[in-house]
């Protein structure tokens, strides 16, 4: 075990896999214990170890083990943990002060963050942001906005999304367990509608985006009403859905129908935003210019921050007080993004996320073609993942990922599943992270598969 007078995590910390015990550990197990007995058992655990010190492509935890980190906090430290300019910022901050409200008494910070929103996002309109706490909070307030700008109720969404655990984002939410079940009735006015999921369209890859819009477009028209339709809420590369890339032309041909018909649209970029796919946000792939775009994760490298920016004149239709939150727009969290957003220029992390696809994806299609487990590779930048089916098929195959996912643990490899059908290996590693120890943990992966 290290040293515990040389706990300093951060970019400093020795970017090596070490296993010195067991995963879990000793000291693992003992606090896993005490969290049995204390903490909610509704709070899962991926991986059961406890951390002591995390930077750069490594997490270690309280037994001296150092793991190859492919999670990165379910996309969050990007810049990786305790980033210098991050920790700077914050710290600066702490010194002068935690808490005053932002509807309260604002400071500068909370300005300075909705001005780099603003600079950031896509589109050259003007735009304005609300800086709020969670991704789900920065959903439910922008369907909010959506709602008053627009006069209407409707809510579209799609098939396999995932927007969040409050009782309004379980309602946008497509999966049943462990994200929706018993917590019940939800929201009224959400329609679901087909999502273009090209391995799993049912005539092909090439003609999923133009009969997936249509399909949308019809039960919209048909089933809800298009000028009943305050928002579309789209998630431009699903998240715990399955790391789904839609269908190419078909994000584009819904946001023509949402701004034809005065639709709000919103892309939820709360894990496919900040750099992690190759551009600032994914919607940049297609041209989307989304109406607001709901974000968090990466935006403040660990710190609770999230924000809804979009078109000035939707922002600004709700009434003064309409929007807010006691915590919201933290000046301790502001100054973390300040930091992080830093880091993403100086390193020119969107190149970074597409050297790490330059690097894996080969990879990953090259074990989809040793084995019969891999049925799809997909994503974009540091935003890959692999579906698992049964031999022979597309039956999801689970008890397979789970496996692999158990399997990866044990090697030292921190490996995140997903997906409606549990059957998702998802790759997040930290933009930061070190090429070798990226080719390690791919080294790691494919002896994971070797041994199912």
């Amino acid at each position: 075990m290290s040293d515990p007078t040389e706990l300093t995590g951060g970019p400093a910390l020795p970017q090596k896999r070490r296993l010195v015990t067991e995963i879990p550990g000793p000291r693992s197990k003992e606090l896993m214990a005490r969290k049995r007995a204390t903490v909610a058992d509704g709070i899962g655990t991926v991986m059961p170890v406890f951390v002591q010190r995390a930077g750069g492509g490594i997490v270690e935890d309280v037994d001296g083990n150092a793991l190859i980190d492919f999670g990165s906090g379910i996309a969050v430290t990007s810049v990786g943990n305790s980033a210098e300019a991050v920790v700077r910022r914050a710290t600066e901050q702490l010194t002068r002060f935690t808490h005053t409200c932002a509807m309260v008494a604002p400071y500068e910070g909370y300005v300075e963050v909705c001005e780099e929103l603003a600079r950031l996002t896509p589109g050259d309109h003007a735009k304005k942001s609300v800086l709020l706490n969670s991704g789900a909070e920065a959903v439910e307030n922008a369907v909010k906005i959506a709602r008053y700008h627009t006069g209407r109720q409707a809510v579209v969404v799609f098939d396999h999304g995932y927007h969040g655990r409050t009782n309004l984002t379980m309602a946008l939410t497509a999966k049943d367990m462990p994200y929706k079940h018993g917590f019940g009735p939800f929201a009224p006015e959400i329609y679901r509608v087909p999502m273009a999921y090209p391995y799993r369209w049912l005539t092909g890859p090439e003609r999923c985006a133009e009969e997936a819009a249509a399909q949308v477009i019809e039960q919209i028209t048909k089933q809800v009403g298009a000028e009943n339709t305050a928002a579309i809420v789209v998630e431009p590369i699903l998240g715990e859905g399955g790391f789904i890339v839609p269908a190419r032309g078909f994000l584009p041909r819904i946001a023509e129908f949402a701004r034809e018909h005065g639709i709000v649209l919103v892309a939820d970029e709360i894990q496919s935003g900040f750099c992690r796919t190759g551009q600032w946000f994914a919607s940049e792939d297609e041209g989307l210019v989304p109406d607001l775009i709901t974000t968090a994760k990466g935006i403040a490298g660990g710190l609770p921050l999230a924000a809804v920016t979009g078109r000035a004149e939707i922002m600004d239709a709700a009434h003064v007080g309409g929007l807010g939150g006691t915590y919201g727009g933290n000046p301790v969290a502001c100054a973390a993004a300040l930091g992080s957003i830093e880091t993403m220029r100086e390193l020119d992390l969107p190149a970074r996320a597409r050297r790490i696809e330059e690097i894996m994806l080969p990879r990953l299609r090259a074990m989809a073609e040793r084995f019969p487990a891999i049925g799809d590779v997909r994503g974009r930048g540091a935003m890959l993942a692999v579906e698992l089916v049964k031999p022979g098929g597309k039956d999801p195959d689970p008890a397979a990922t789970a496996a692999l996912a158990a399997r990866c643990h044990q090697a030292g490899l921190l490996l995140l599943t997903t997906g409606t059908y549990g059957n998702v290996a998802r790759f997040l590693p930290p933009l930061v992270i070190d090429e070798q120890l990226l080719t390690e943990g791919l080294d790691i992966l494919e002896d994971a598969f070797g041994a199912l």
